[in-house]
């Protein structure tokens, strides 16, 4: 009966120590969307590849050979972006993110001005 009873307890003590890690300290999956676009140069159409794209100066993507990116989880709200390419202007701009909806955003890039 003893040993039943420390198992009860145990039992217990971990049910509750599982439900203290339940915070509502993090945000919930609803607070987050998925980004996605295409970077484009702005006079030819053209994909640009490598253009490294950031959201709120932590999310940072890569574009592929045919410009496309995205992220998995952006949270919801406005989100400064800036988008970077080899002989490009770099371009900054917010979006606002609704949770749960994708979002998708299409950069045209200005090419740089020759120094």
């Amino acid at each position: 009966m003893k040993q039943s009873r420390g198992a009860f307890y145990l039992a217990l003590a971990l049910l509750l120590a599982g439900a203290g890690c339940n915070t509502d300290s993090l945000p919930p999956a609803s607070g987050f969307a998925s980004v996605s676009g295409v970077v484009v140069d702005s006079a030819t159409n053209a994909p640009v590849a490598g253009a490294v794209v950031t959201m709120d100066t932590v999310l940072t993507a890569t574009t592929d050979a045919a410009g496309h990116f995205s992220f998995d989880k952006v949270p919801s709200g406005l989100n400064d972006y800036a988008v970077q390419a080899k002989g490009y202007q770099t371009l900054t701009s917010t979006a606002t993110v609704e949770p749960g909806k994708p979002f998708t955003l299409n950069v045209p890039l200005a090419q740089a001005p020759p120094t």
